[in-house]
C-alpha cells in the first residue's frame, strides 16, 4: 500500500496578524478582553441553566449545549493567537496543527447541527404546543444532542483525514492565526483538487441538509402563525424564535462564506475577518442575544450574579 502522508514539514508558522509591535499589543488586549468576556458570559449561562429549575426544559438544554460549544470554539484558537501576539511564538507542530484543525471543525460542525435541532424544537413549540412535552421528551433531547456531537465528530474526522494526508514539503507559513482548511490546503505540494471537491460536496450536502431543515421548520412556523391570526401571536412567536433565527443567520452566513467555496476564491483579508466573526464574536454574542428578550434567562442570570457577589 502506498504511503499517503509524505510530509516533510514538522511545524507551521502563523502569519495571520500584524508584525508591528504597537498593534500586536493592542490586538492582544482587545482579543484577551473578548475571550474573557466570552468565557464569563457562556459559563454564567451554563450555571444559570444548570441551577435554575425553571430552565430545565428542552430549549434551555440545547442552549446549554450551544454555550458549551461557544466556550470550546474560541478556546481552541484564541490562546495560541494570544501567545503569538504577546510572546511572538508563532510556531505550531504538525500534530498540534492537526489537532487544532480537527477540534475546530468538530465544534463548528456540531454547532451547525445543533442549531438545526433547535429549529425543530422551536417548530414543535409553536406548531404543537400541547404535545410539546411529550414530543420533546428527555430521551429524545438526549438522543438529538448525542447525534449532533457524533455527527460533528465524524464530519471532522473526514475533513481532517482529507487535509492532513496530503504532502507538505514546501512553505510552512499559514496565512491565518489558526490551522484552518483553506490556508492549510494552500501549503500542500500535492494536488488538492479531488480532495477539495470531496470537502465541498460533503460540506454542501451536510450544510444544505441542515439549512433545509431549518428553513422548512420556520416555513411551518410562519404558516401556523398566519393560520391562527390571533392577537399578540406575532410578538409571542418572535420572542420564541427571534433569538435563534438571529444566531442562525449570523453563524451560517460567516461559516458558509469561509468554507463553502474552492481555494481559488480564497481571500486573505476577507477570510481573517470572517473567521474572527464566527470564531470569536459569535460565541460572545450568542448569550447576549438570548438574554436580551428572555425574561427567564435574565432572572436566572441576576440570581447567579447576586450569588457570586455574596460569595465574594
Amino acid at each position: 500500500m502506498q504511503r499517503v502522508n509524505l510530509s516533510t514539514v514538522s511545524e507551521f508558522v502563523f502569519v495571520g496578524l500584524s508584525d508591528a509591535p504597537e498593534i500586536r499589543l493592542l490586538l492582544f488586549v482587545l482579543f484577551l478582553l473578548i475571550y474573557l468576556a466570552t468565557m464569563a458570559g457562556n459559563i454564567m449561562f451554563l450555571v444559570a441553566i444548570g441551577t435554575d429549575s425553571h430552565l430545565h426544559s428542552p430549549m434551555y438544554f440545547f442552549l446549554g449545549n450551544l454555550s458549551l460549544l461557544d466556550i470550546l470554539c474560541p478556546t481552541i484558537t484564541v490562546p495560541k493567537m494570544l501567545g503569538a501576539l504577546l510572546l511572538e511564538h508563532k510556531e505550531i507542530s504538525f500534530s498540534g496543527c492537526l489537532f487544532q484543525h480537527f477540534a475546530l471543525i468538530d465544534v463548528v460542525g456540531t454547532e451547525i447541527f445543533l442549531l438545526t435541532v433547535m429549529a425543530y424544537d422551536r417548530y414543535v413549540a409553536v406548531c404543537h404546543p400541547l404535545r410539546y412535552p411529550s414530543i420533546m421528551s428527555t430521551k429524545l433531547c438526549a438522543q438529538l444532542a448525542v447525534g449532533t456531537w457524533a455527527t460533528g465528530l465524524l464530519n471532522s474526522l473526514l475533513h481532517t483525514s482529507l487535509v492532513f494526508t496530503l504532502s507538505f514539503c514546501g512553505p510552512n507559513k499559514i496565512q491565518q492565526y489558526y490551522c484552518d482548511i483553506p490556508p492549510v490546503l494552500a501549503l500542500s505540494c500535492s494536488s488538492t483538487h479531488s480532495r477539495e471537491l470531496v470537502i465541498l460536496v460533503v460540506a454542501g450536502v451536510l450544510g444544505s441538509s441542515a439549512c433545509v431543515v431549518t428553513v422548512v421548520s420556520y416555513i411551518y412556523i410562519l404558516l401556523e402563525i398566519l393560520a391562527r391570526n390571533s392577537p399578540g401571536i406575532w410578538h409571542k412567536a418572535f420572542s420564541t424564535c427571534g433569538s435563534h433565527l438571529t444566531i442562525v443567520c449570523l453563524f451560517y452566513g460567516t461559516t458558509i462564506c469561509t468554507y463553502v467555496r474552492p481555494s481559488s476564491a480564497y481571500s486573505l483579508h476577507l477570510d481573517r475577518v470572517m473567521s474572527m466573526l464566527y470564531a470569536m464574536l459569535t460565541p460572545l454574542l450568542n448569550p447576549i442575544i438570548y438574554s436580551l428578550r428572555n425574561k427567564e434567562i435574565k432572572c436566572a442570570l441576576k440570581r447567579v450574579i447576586n450569588q457570586v457577589r455574596r460569595a465574594l
